[in-house]
């Protein structure tokens, strides 16, 4: 069975590699030194420090294996060398004018991973990204939101 690919921006596949990269060159001897550590200490079954270790030298090998299943199936896709046609798709920046207020929002279209709504990072499955996914600049996009249906006109579509 093959897995399906991630997609994943290349912001996004170069922050996984960097939390790789520090968890298997800094975080995991940094534990193996705390396990060595907490064993010198003694009996193993009340060593508290023992356990806490083995804890954090498992949640890192978990994230460990992760983050290279994720790496290993990501379609890493670079918009920058895209052809900017107006329409929007995985990865662009899409400004989003809201019809019945004139607010205008901005979000980046990024893989599950890397949505942070705090930066304006929104998942590819999100419901403002599936209602505005191959429409083009001055299109009408209605997304279906808990509180009632909101229109949004695709005011401009960068790929940045």
């Amino acid at each position: 069975m093959a897995l399906n690919k991630i997609p994943m921006t290349v912001e996004g596949a170069e922050a996984l590699r960097k939390e790789l990269d520090q968890l298997k060159k800094i975080e995991r001897p940094r534990i193996v030194t705390a396990i060595a550590e907490a064993r010198e200490h003694g009996d193993l079954k009340e060593n508290a420090e023992y356990h806490a270790a083995r804890e954090q030298q498992s949640f890192c090998e978990g994230r460990i294996q992760e983050i290279e299943a994720k790496l290993s199936n990501a379609q890493v896709i670079d918009i920058v060398n895209m052809p900017a046609t107006g329409k929007v798709i995985f990865g662009t920046t899409v400004d989003l004018l809201n019809v019945d207020t004139d607010e205008t929002v901005t979000y980046k279209i990024v893989g599950e991973d890397e949505a942070d709504i705090k930066n304006n990072k929104i998942s590819v499955g999100s419901p403002i990204a599936r209602a505005v996914i191959g429409k083009e600049e001055g299109d009408i996009a209605v997304v279906r939101a808990p509180g009632g249906d909101i229109e949004y006109e695709i005011d401009q579509v960068r790929h940045i």
